[in-house]
């Protein structure tokens, strides 16, 4: 998630009263940035969605209204956003490519150690390659856990309707969610289209905002509102309990969580957050999402901890791109969500990856101490300084020449965490790309006469 501002606000209660108000200064003054973020899904998409953004955006796009337009790899179509290993259903994580790692080590430099990275490299399908440094480091996954409760929802319906794809996607695009407390609390700003005034609207979600569970889930995957995940983890738990029964009316859902006991709404989020790991071959000792993303739903519902290690991240993006999250409808319509379709941040920023589609979530999570001559900023924690990126990368978008997967998890104190995940993003690329060259460019007859090998390439790029 992006930095938990009750988790700094508890900080700043027991710090020193002259670091306290240096710290409160900071965090009104920065305040208003912690709810910037990425946004997915295919532009053209809003007819079939109903998510009014899109349309926003689209008339963006045709100079209709002012605003930053898209690099060209935020302009696929829908029907070319789509899972591209359906074909190798049994594709699995191939050996750790010794010469794979120490590149990729080599672009950490001397902060690998407070790394966890993946990397699998699909361009050439048939050749994979794979590697991976501290693969198997567990760390909180902060707001990329919320893919897991993207998979809890398609996972239910799934249940619910398998053989009725039109009756699963009725109940995302029909049902109506109205928010309520378990949004409390949450500064993450979300997009609604006015489409009446011709006006966009951002800000937080409040009370009574209503939305299809498709808006929910595009608020939740894209700008990564706590409030919308947490909304989303209460109707999946009202999902999986009431069945095909579901939507339920309101009352009938605040009385259920409401007269319930505290054991069975633990164990109906673990049924709705956990069980579908297991059931899509994840291991969940080593990937959990254990709680809601809000005060009120972790005080209405006890959970447990998150963890994630960047292997099995990577499990669960490889088991995306062949379909079998669930089945392909789901691993799709889940890839679709993380398109990046409006401003890209943090991994998915670097300037390399401009005329590259991308599939991301990130999340991230601070906390400051006081220290001498430290200064608490934001991405840039003292005490922990976590952050997560997932991206799928698929580049030119158009033409698709280079593929490859990544996953990415940091905690190096006292830097700006979200500048090196885009600087590693570049990196990362340039090395792929120059692997790649004999193969995406056209050969002399010299470069033809050479042998293939992985290039060696310097650990800073300018």
């Amino acid at each position: 998630m992006t930095a938990n501002r009750h988790l700094t606000l508890g900080l700043i209660c027991h710090v020193k009263p002259s670091f306290r108000a240096l710290m409160i200064a900071f965090y009104l003054a920065s305040s208003n940035l912690w709810q910037l973020s990425a946004v997915a899904y295919p532009l053209d998409a809003y007819e079939k969605t109903g998510i009014g953004r899109l349309e926003y955006m689209q008339r963006v796009e045709k100079d209709l209204i002012k605003d930053t337009k898209q690099p060209s790899g935020a302009l696929l179509p829908t029907e070319e956003v789509d899972i591209r290993l359906v074909d190798r259903p049994d594709m699995e994580l191939p050996p750790n490519d010794g010469i794979f790692r120490r590149q990729v080590e080599g672009l950490l430099g001397s902060y690998a150690n407070r790394y966890a990275v993946s990397v699998l490299d699909i361009s050439d399908p048939d050749k994979p390659r794979y590697t991976e440094v501290n693969g198997d480091v567990a760390r909180n996954p902060g707001s990329v856990g919320k893919l897991v409760v993207a998979l809890g929802l398609y996972q239910a319906l799934a249940d619910l309707y398998p053989d009725d794809l039109t009756a699963r996607w009725n109940v995302l695009h029909d049902t109506r969610i109205i928010a309520d407390e378990f949004i409390i609390s949450d500064s993450h700003t979300v997009r609604m289209w006015d489409r009446e005034n011709a006006k966009l609207i951002r800000r937080p979600l409040k009370i009574g905002d209503s939305g299809s569970m498709l808006e929910y889930l595009d608020w939740m995957i894209s700008p990564s509102a706590n409030a919308a995940a947490a909304t989303l983890t209460k109707h999946g738990m009202l999902l999986t309990h009431f069945g095909k029964d579901y939507p339920v009316d309101e009352a009938t859902g605040k009385d259920y969580f409401t007269t319930s006991a505290r054991s069975a709404l633990t164990e109906q989020l673990a049924t709705f957050i956990q069980t579908p790991l297991t059931r899509n071959g994840l291991d969940l000792n080593k990937l959990r999402q254990g709680s809601f993303f809000t005060h009120t739903g972790k005080r209405k519902v006890q959970g447990t901890s998150s963890y994630a290690t960047s292997r099995e991240l990577m499990k669960f993006m490889l088991k995306m791109e062949q379909g079998k999250l669930v089945d392909e409808f789901s691993s799709r319509e889940m890839k679709r969500l993380m398109y990046v379709t409006e401003r890209r941040i943090r991994y998915a920023s670097a300037p390399a990856l401009s005329d590259s589609a991308v599939y991301f979530k990130s999340g991230s999570l601070f906390q400051c101490a006081p220290e001498p001559d430290f200064v608490c900023r934001k991405y840039q924690g003292n005490v922990q300084n976590f952050m997560n990126s997932v991206a799928i990368i698929e580049s030119p978008a158009h033409g698709r020449k280079l593929h490859y997967i990544v996953t990415l998890m940091s905690n190096v104190l006292r830097r700006n965490s979200a500048v090196d995940h885009q600087s590693f993003a570049t990196r990362l690329h340039r090395l792929i790309e120059a692997y790649h060259k004999p193969r995406i460019a056209p050969a002399t007859d010299a470069q033809a006469e050479q042998p293939s090998h992985p290039p060696s390439l310097p650990t800073q790029v300018q």
